[in-house]
């Protein structure tokens, strides 16, 4: 524990030092988000390591028109070669967590980048779909380790008051990568079949080198370094990622008491402590888990669940095919239409880094599901109408298309980035390797199932009801939040463990750490 918590076990001799060290933390905590340059440069270079899964989703949303055609491959096949890719993440995500915590967070998104590029390289000269389906399992493992290990690395070299903001970059880089995968699919739609949708998956080829080399050049985490035993290199990082001395001095203090250092431990290399290769993580994650961890790990889990499960896979991967039901019948127009999808997705999602930390994670969650739901379910109504209709309603057409971009900008601006910030700043550092790959292994199942499904699910319940379902978990979602997801705003990643705990009782913790920072900042006490 940090913080207050760490007052009484100190001497009282220290007493004074201690309160100087809380005045700055509740000074950094209540003053304006400073982003430090050179995390902000590391941030952006990390999460761009994000667009690989982005480009993929968006590049197959178009490609597989062609596909379709080329590989005479049927609607079943179809769902598969779209899903499935979320199913081989499993792989990638569980073995980065332990691979992360072994050779390090820098070297394991190094490792993503190579692994996505012969993927990439592979999916571009398949030449039937069986081997189409063996590329998509080792682009998977990329993005896997990509989508891991990215978040948990931005999250760790961050200042606690802006980490919110950089954090979110993730996020931002799919999105962005979404975008530049509709806009290869328009590009190459017009080549030969054969040749078009080939040259769309290739070139995710390219940025995939260029990353691998770039982050060669980035710090290593300095938590993973302290749990390695290398204080000397986690002091440098921290001196250069957060914006003051004092704040370095404090944060190295706080991850060492985490990490099970001693405190008087100060030489720059000294004993790593036990389990800092994933030993033993499992068990106390799952098996047996302190009511903390219980309760993050409900969190976790809920929020990867209902970001998933609420349709936005289905949206994004299947906008062809919802313009086309909706009654856009070119293969032109259906492409631009989807190119808007992209550009308001990344759009909003620019706007949410900016609120995340001024707002705060709760407000913007809420609002950004409640924004999804009636989106949803005007959605659903518009395609209901048109789907019972023999004439052509230029009216609804018009609503489908509005109600897509208000859902995706909706999501984009709370539920997206929210969801890789939370998971990335509400485990313990030992457990955070393993909880986020956990985390990111229940969003990739219901990634996967939703988007496997879409088609099976729209011609059995019609394209409407599919809709309506997924306005029904989103509302249910938005119950989920309001009741157990605490605030992390403004937190440093050492004193999460003390607002979890309590499932329906996180907000009186909150409200007594609140009016003890302020405490501290009154009178230094």
């Amino acid at each position: 524990m940090s913080g207050l918590g760490a007052v009484s076990a100190q001497p009282l001799d220290n007493r004074s030092t201690v309160a100087a060290d809380l005045e700055i933390e509740a000074a950094a905590m209540n003053s304006k988000p400073k982003h430090n340059k050179f995390a902000f440069v590391c941030a952006i270079y990390a999460s761009l390591t994000t667009i690989l899964l982005g480009y993929d989703i968006g590049v197959m949303s178009g490609a597989i028109i062609f596909i379709k055609d080329d590989l005479k491959i049927s609607d079943v096949q179809v769902e598969i070669v779209m899903g499935i890719l979320n199913l081989y993440c499993l792989v990638g995500s569980f073995a980065a967590g332990r691979i992360s915590d072994w050779i390090g967070r820098r070297y394991t998104i190094v490792v993503a980048n190579i692994i996505f590029f012969a993927g990439s390289l592979l999916m571009g000269f398949s030449t039937n779909y069986a081997f189409l389906m063996v590329s998509r399992f080792v682009a998977g493992l990329g993005v896997g380790f990509a989508i891991m290990t990215a978040p948990v690395y931005t999250a760790e070299l961050s200042p606690a008051s802006s980490r919110g903001f950089l954090t979110s970059f993730t996020e931002v880089s799919i999105n962005f990568g979404i975008l530049l995968g509709y806009v290869s699919n328009y590009a190459f739609s017009k080549l030969p079949t054969n040749l078009g949708w080939r040259l769309m998956l290739g070139v995710g080829a390219v940025p995939a080198v260029v990353l691998a080399i770039t982050i060669l050049a980035m710090p290593e985490s300095p938590r993973w370094l302290v749990m390695q035993g290398r204080l000397g290199e986690a002091k440098r990082v921290l001196r250069k990622t957060l914006n003051t001395e004092e704040e370095a001095e404090l944060r190295l203090s706080e991850i060492k008491e985490a990490a099970g250092i001693p405190e008087d431990c100060n030489d720059d290399v000294v004993q790593p402590p036990k389990q800092s290769h994933g030993e033993g993580v499992w068990r106390e994650l799952l098996l047996h888990p302190t009511p903390s961890v219980r309760h993050v790990l409900i969190c976790a889990i809920g929020i990867h669940f209902i970001q998933q499960s609420s349709g936005i896979d289905a949206v994004v991967l299947y906008s062809p095919r919802i313009f086309g039901k909706a009654g856009i019948t070119s293969y032109n127009d259906k492409l631009l239409a989807t190119v808007a999808v992209g550009f308001v997705k990344t759009t909003f999602i620019l706007v949410a880094t900016f609120l995340l930390d001024r707002i705060g994670r709760r407000p913007l969650l809420l609002s950004s599901v409640g924004g999804m739901v009636a989106s949803l379910v005007t959605l659903g109504f518009a395609l209901t109408v048109i789907d019972h209709s023999a004439e052509k309603l230029n009216w609804a057409i018009g609503l489908c298309i509005a109600m897509v971009l208000a859902f995706v900008a909706c999501f984009s601006i709370g539920l997206g980035p929210i969801t890789v910030v939370y998971m990335s700043e509400i485990f313990p550092l030992r457990l955070r390797a393993q909880g986020v790959s956990f985390g990111v292994a229940v969003n990739r199942v219901t990634s996967g199932v939703t988007s496997m499904t879409f088609i099976s699910l729209y011609k059995a319940i019609t394209i409407g009801g599919a809709f309506f379902l997924y306005a029904g978990i989103a509302a249910m979602g938005w119950v989920f939040f309001y009741i157990f997801l605490p605030e992390t705003q403004g937190k440093t990643l050492e004193e999460m463990e003390g607002i979890f705990g309590k499932l329906v009782g996180w907000r009186e913790e909150a409200k007594k750490m609140k009016m003890e920072k302020k405490e501290v900042k009154g009178n230094g006490t």
